[in-house]
Formats: structure tokens, sequence, C-alpha cells
């Protein structure tokens, strides 16, 4: 059984998987919406470095800024300043696509980048936690 605090860092976590699979299923042929799907990868990875936050219990901070998050991070586990690339590449995902605008959707080589840096980004995380708080699934 997990404790209270497990079982938000878990909820985190699989939040974060099913931004990921959102993002998958958004993008898939033959009707793709990848200005969907890269917003759900930009989410995928602030929810799981959330996660990793909540962990260590450290109260939620209302951002998108992944690279604000990872540096919150790092006193707490190695290796967070390896993804401050991949976390500026996402945080713009944040709003970019998300209203009417010059830029109405990302190409698919845009979204293959935010889904390689989401995906890496989560099992980064996994990586530094437990396995009692890993959805069941991963």
């Amino acid at each position: 059984m997990l404790t209270p605090r497990e079982g938000l860092v878990q909820s985190w976590l699989v939040k974060a998987q099913h931004d990921l699979a959102t993002a998958r299923k958004a993008a898939s042929e033959p009707d793709p919406y990848l200005d969907t799907a890269i917003y759900h990868c930009q989410q995928a990875a602030e929810k799981a470095v959330k996660g990793f936050l909540a962990f260590h219990d450290q109260p939620p901070v209302r951002t998108h800024d992944i690279e604000l998050l990872l540096s919150m991070a790092e006193p707490f586990g190695p290796g967070f300043p390896v993804w401050l690339e991949a976390a500026e590449r996402l945080t713009r995902y944040a709003t970019r696509y998300r209203y009417p605008g010059d830029l109405m959707e990302p190409d698919q080589v845009e979204f293959n980048q935010a889904l390689a840096d989401a995906e890496g980004l989560y099992r980064f995380v996994l990586s530094a936690l437990p396995a009692a708080v890993r959805p069941a699934d991963t």
C-alpha cells in the first residue's frame, strides 16, 4: 500500500504517462493533430518532473516552465541538467500552438523531437524514483 505522498507521486506519473499516450494518438495517421499532440508532450514532461518534486516533498509550483522545474529538482538527484535543452524546447509548447496565430501547427520533425524529449525525460524521472511509485504498466 502506498503512503499518501507516494500516491500523489504516482498520480503525477500516471498523468504524465496519459499525456504521452494522448500525444501519440493525436499524432497518428491518417489525420494527425500535431498542435494538440505537441502540447501533450510538454504536459508529460512537466508532470513527470512535478512528480519527482512531490516525491521530495516540494510543494507544487504553478508553472509550465520545465527548465525552472529541473532547477528545482537538481538538488535531489544528479542528471537533471542534461535535460535543460529538451526542457527549453518543450516549455514553449505550453502555449505556442494552443491559440490562433502565425504558427498554427508544428511539422512532423518538430513533433518527433518533442515526443523524443518528453519520453526521454519521463524515463529519466522514472529511473530516479523507487519502483513502488512508478505506474504499474511502466
